[in-house]
């Protein structure tokens, strides 16, 4: 009986899951030239991004504000790629947080840049069987985060860090000298 119980709670909490990432949690704004990002990251997002981009060929910078991260690795790699196809910059205003996922879309920009005051976060992924960290370096899952980071900053380095700089149920706010070791404004 216990063991039916658990299997029901389960069922429930993945259905809730899946249903979360089955609607798109970023509100989008356009704002003359600029394109203001809020909320999560879902596997419904790129499609609206990508729309509100198409029909919006004014837009030149993706404004992050508050976006605590994503759903779905893969919508994220999606629209970074997108993003970065299209040329456009990101920015982060001084009230601009960005954590977790959030983050590799900044990392996007052709040009990225960052007021006093924003916050950066990161953390290592995990998969259910265990955080991106206790992986090889050469393991199978790695494999797109690390090319992604590649074709962005040039250097997978700064997916490396992520990984070891907080546990994915914790957060790691990077510093100015983090920021720059790694390249990942390109103007501060």
């Amino acid at each position: 009986m216990r063991l039916a119980a658990l299997l029901v709670a389960v069922l429930a909490i993945l259905g809730c899951a899946i249903a979360d990432n089955a609607v798109d949690r970023t509100a989008m704004e356009v704002r003359g030239s600029q394109l203001w990002l809020n909320g999560e990251i879902t596997s419904r997002t790129p499609a609206n991004f990508e729309a509100v981009i198409a029909a919006n060929p004014q837009i030149v910078t993706v404004v992050q504000g508050m976006m605590p991260g994503s759903l779905d690795d893969q919508a994220v790699l999606r629209m970074g790629y997108f993003l970065r196809g299209r040329g456009l910059d990101t920015h982060l205003t001084a009230q601009s947080e960005i954590y977790s996922g959030a983050v590799d879309l900044f990392l996007a920009g052709v040009r990225r840049t960052a007021q006093n005051g924003a916050v950066i976060g990161v953390h290592s992924w995990a998969d259910g069987f265990g955080e991106g960290s206790s992986y090889p370096r050469d393991a199978a899952e790695h494999q797109a985060n690390a090319q992604y980071t590649r074709d962005m900053l040039g250097s997978d380095a700064f997916y490396w860090f992520t990984l070891q700089a907080a546990p994915s149920d914790g957060i790691h706010e990077m510093t100015r000298g983090e920021l720059a070791r790694f390249g990942v404004l390109t103007h501060p």
